[in-house]
């Protein structure tokens, strides 16, 4: 499987601007400029978008692994939080609140954990990642 997006960039660094546009049509020449990545502004930035990608692959694979202990997850509610520091990005931070009836905290500590470990974002980005892990009653 191949997944592609692509970014039309028109003007210099700081004045000009972008559209991303994904395979799926999910952005369709959505706003990328200064403002929007290092400021506030109208538009997304890559930084935003991989924070959309970890979240929603590490909330799929925790979704795989309660399921395979059968288990449904009746809410999963994960937000991740991006980290460039000196123009590297250094960390990725996720919080998961998780609503699974009848998941012991061990069994769901243990999916949380693996999830971390196996998560194919988490893999490619290769860098410091924490998480904080909620199971509610």
């Amino acid at each position: 499987m191949k997944r592609h997006a692509s970014l039309v960039w028109s003007g210099t660094g700081k004045e000009g601007n972008g559209k991303f546009t994904t395979e799926s049509k999910s952005l369709d020449g959505i706003d990328f400029n200064w403002k929007s990545r290092f400021d506030v502004g109208a538009g997304t930035n890559p930084e935003e978008l991989i924070a959309a990608a970890h979240a929603g692959c590490f909330t799929m694979k925790v979704s795989f692994l309660v399921n395979a202990i059968n288990f449904t997850a009746e809410k999963l509610d994960c937000t991740c939080e991006i980290t460039m520091e000196a123009g590297v990005i250094s960390a990725s931070h996720l919080k998961l609140v998780a609503k699974v009836p009848g998941i012991s905290q061990e069994q769901f500590d243990k999916v949380v954990n693996e999830s971390i470990e196996n998560c194919m974002v988490t893999k490619v980005l290769n860098l410091t990642t924490t998480c904080e892990a909620v199971l509610e009653a």
